[in-house]
């Protein structure tokens, strides 16, 4: 039998699938169709990400499937990043689907830092540079202690009661870890930032821009500098691929994006987290770094429940991805 691995990288054509495969998701399979459903438990729902990672002809009879379980639990489904093929088909099947923010990704083959547009970028890179920044690439599970410290340190620096989000982004020692690359940035020998890059499958494979850590020393421009070092390796490694910097949620909103059915209410409440969110997730700051390394594609992603939204589901979103 394929592991979840194999069905996702087969079929799935989201560039942040791979999180599917975090530790603490479980897997749904059926014998009829090939493919896979990646979700949670959550209290009275099921979380689930990405929509059904299927053979075209299977999405819409394993997604039924999954529905059919979660029926036979007395659970509703709240999935996540979908896409808009995929919003669509869960409108289909009586779900309330809103789009919650977007994804941004550049082709690395038309990927280019010269000309005036990337001066400031260009600035930072070399400031990095200038102030001994070492960039190496290592497995994920290397200097796994001072990583683990260098985490806490972060994590801290967001503030007193501050979680780290789950479920919405990747993790530096999952299960598939040996599937991800680490670029870490040193200075004199200390560990001063890294960035982790997940795999991206489907119409646009590449790479996932995924974890992203920096001490509060580090020198402006280190995240910059450890990103621009991926592109040239990644860029010389294969032709066709893509840098996908990942959802942002909250952003890119746009009532022409919207799909049949859409919750009128939902939409106020993500417009209102986009302008006004902050302390729940820094979208502005996410935002302000993706586009700065001008994305050649901006994708919508969506939320949708199953049926009309209940205030306990947004509660339970929250509360299982830490985002409260």
């Amino acid at each position: 039998m394929p592991s979840a691995f194999d069905l996702v990288s087969a079929h799935a054509d989201n560039p942040s699938a791979f999180l599917a495969l975090n530790s603490g998701n479980e897997f749904f399979l059926d014998e009829r169709h090939d493919g896979v459903c990646a979700f949670r438990p959550a209290g009275r729902h099921l979380l689930q990400l990405g929509g059904p990672f299927a053979a075209p002809g299977d999405r819409a009879g394993l997604l039924d499937a999954f529905l059919d379980q979660a029926t036979a639990q007395r659970r509703r489904v709240i999935a996540v990043q979908l896409q808009a093929d995929d919003a669509q088909l869960y409108a289909s099947r009586g779900f309330t689907v809103n789009q919650m923010g977007a994804s941004y990704a550049v082709e690395l083959a038309r990927f280019t830092l010269r000309g005036s547009p990337f001066v400031r970028l260009r600035n930072k890179i070399s400031r990095a540079r200038r102030a001994g920044v070492e960039v190496t690439e290592t497995s994920p599970s290397d200097n796994s202690g001072e990583l683990d410290l260098l985490d806490r340190e972060w994590l801290r620096g967001k503030g007193r009661g501050t979680k780290e989000l789950r479920f919405l982004v990747g993790e530096r020692d999952g299960p598939e870890r040996k599937h991800q690359r680490l670029f870490t940035g040193t200075v004199d020998g200390r560990t001063v930032g890294y960035i982790s890059y997940s795999p991206a499958f489907g119409s646009r494979p590449g790479w996932l821009h995924d974890l992203s850590r920096r001490r509060s020393d580090a020198p402006p421009g280190t995240m910059e500098l450890l990103n621009s070092t991926a592109i040239e390796r990644m860029t010389g490694e294969d032709d066709g691929q893509w840098l996908h910097f990942g959802f942002t949620p909250f952003v890119g909103l746009d009532p022409a994006l919207e799909v049949p059915g859409a919750s009128g209410t939902v939409a106020r409440v993500l417009r209102f987290l986009g302008e006004h969110g902050e302390r729940v997730y820094p979208a502005a700051a996410q935002l302000d770094y993706k586009e700065k390394w001008a994305p050649h594609v901006v994708l919508p992603e969506y939320i949708a429940f199953q049926g009309r939204v209940r205030p306990g589901a947004l509660w339970r979103l929250g509360r299982e991805t830490n985002a409260f």
